[in-house]
């Protein structure tokens, strides 16, 4: 057959080889089926299912949008939205990600969820977020049941934040109530993820010191939480270091979780604990996990401090501190001196000083809380705590007991960068903190008191090339050597 010929000749399953690209985009507009057209993908027909749904005209542009947004708020930070979008921008592009919750896809549930955590960690939110809760619930229940790791981790991070932003009150129990049994269930489960676990066990306690009304779901919650982190106490049979497991992690959030909770537990219920955990928390000092070493000794800090806050009614009548005895303090000071001045060469240099660092307080804080009330009555001494000042807009907040620097360590754990703006804005963290009602400051007060990126970027440098400067003259023998001639 002559070239021609075969040049003309229609291929199979399509139009013509030779006819021009716009002829057959014509055709096929006009109703011809074009076989080589790819079918729709699970995303695509995700998206076409989510249009009935969000009743948004372009969904797959809005997506696009969503997602973007949700990048945007991980790596640019809420101030975007401060400078360029409005309340009402910011409300439109949360409607579109609380909608891609129910998405087929994992990975497009998985940035939604981070995506409103990041924005209601950012932004005191609760009118829109008291009218959408149930929705909230709802697909935060769905990902925890039928999400794999990462999307269960997400899924309790949102849980977190949305009761903080709804507070103690009956939304709050509502959503406890219907996420506690699943959470509980992930908790316990040894066949899930490792790390969908450790987000859970904060997730619960901190859910539970919100919401929780119930004094036996309360301490509901606290068993849940002893079963989990006395695993890694040292068992009579084991060696005198606790050996780290891929389950350290669990253990770690779930003591810390049940520290938390036991901060507000009647004084009944801490005499009880005390004595049941007193002689097996130390034990956890031993292992060789640094993050567990510093979580025991600031559980045990702030245990004593419970123990010392316990009071008792005199003869006379009024309320007394009774002063706490602990049999085997010779032994726990020597062990608690011994990690604030650890020096051993098998340890990164990093943990050691970061140990070195907490335990020198926490061994402070011991002796000072072991001392009798009367003796330090009547040399005049005080049981001082290493203050922190933590600074939020034109306040001050004063960290001064054990009590409040795990409180405050653990929703700043929570809320991350968030954590100063909801210090101004959120009530129920004001009232947690003593700090009163919210200061009112108008937005050109606010924005003079902002420092832009430029100029902490700036700062940075210059303070930085300072300290390099510093230690260079310091470590460089030549420079001191120059200074004889």
């Amino acid at each position: 057959m002559p070239k021609n010929k075969k040049r003309n000749t229609p291929h199979r399953g399509g139009s013509g080889g030779g006819g021009s690209g716009a002829a057959a985009a014509t055709a096929a507009t006009a109703g011809g089926q074009h076989r080589n057209v790819q079918p729709f993908s699970d995303e695509d027909a995700s998206i076409e299912t989510m249009s009935h749904c969000s009743g948004y005209s372009d969904p797959s542009s809005f997506a696009e949008d969503g997602m973007s947004f949700q990048f945007r708020f991980a790596i640019l930070g809420p101030e975007v939205l401060d400078e360029e979008g409005t309340q009402e921008d910011l409300e439109y592009k949360l409607k579109g990600l609380i909608d891609l919750t129910l998405d087929k896809s994992a990975k497009t549930r998985q940035a939604a969820l981070e995506g409103i955590k990041n924005a209601l960690a950012s932004k005191m939110l609760y009118e829109f977020i008291l009218e959408r809760r149930m929705t909230l619930t709802d697909s935060i229940e769905r990902c925890l049941k039928k999400g794999k790791s990462d999307e269960q981790r997400a899924a309790a991070a949102l849980a977190s934040v949305l009761c903080i932003q709804l507070g103690p009150g009956i939304e709050s129990e509502e959503v406890l109530k219907t996420l506690g049994p699943i959470l509980k269930k992930i908790i316990c489960d040894g066949t899930a993820s490792i790390q969908a676990r450790q987000t859970c066990a904060t997730c619960f306690g901190v859910c539970c010191f919100i919401a929780t009304d119930d004094i036996t779901e309360l301490y509901s919650t606290l068993q849940c939480l002893e079963n989990i982190f006395t695993k890694s106490y040292l068992k009579e049979k084991d060696a005198n270091v606790i050996c780290s497991t891929p389950n350290t992690v669990l253990h770690i959030s779930s003591l810390l979780a049940w520290t938390l909770l036991l901060t507000i537990c009647p004084i009944n219920e801490v005499k009880k604990k005390l004595e049941m955990h007193f002689h097996k928390l130390p034990s956890l000092l031993s292992s060789d996990d640094v993050n567990m070493r510093i979580a025991a000794g600031e559980s045990l800090a702030l245990l004593f401090e419970l123990a010392r806050g316990i009071e008792s009614v005199s003869p006379d009548g009024q309320m007394v501190e009774i002063d706490f005895f602990y049999e085997d303090m010779e032994s726990l000071t020597q062990m608690l001196r011994a990690l604030a001045t650890d020096g051993n060469k098998h340890r990164a240099k990093v943990d050691k000083r970061k140990q070195r660092s907490v335990f020198r307080d926490i061994l402070r804080a011991v002796e000072i809380i072991l001392v009798p009330q009367s003796f330090c009555c009547c040399v005049g001494q005080e049981r001082d705590f290493p203050t922190e000042t933590v600074k939020f807009g034109p306040e001050r907040m004063y960290i001064d007991c054990w009590v409040k620097k795990h409180t405050y360590d653990t929703f700043k754990e929570v809320l991350g960068s968030g954590m100063q703006y909801h210090l101004q804005s959120n009530e129920f963290l004001r009232n947690v903190f003593e700090l009163g009602p919210p200061v009112m400051v108008d937005a050109a007060t606010l924005k003079t008191m902002k420092i832009s990126r430029f100029e902490r970027h700036l700062y940075n440098s210059a303070a930085f090339k300072a300290r390099t400067k510093a230690r260079s003259k310091c470590r460089d023998k030549r420079a001191d050597v120059g200074e004889f001639f």
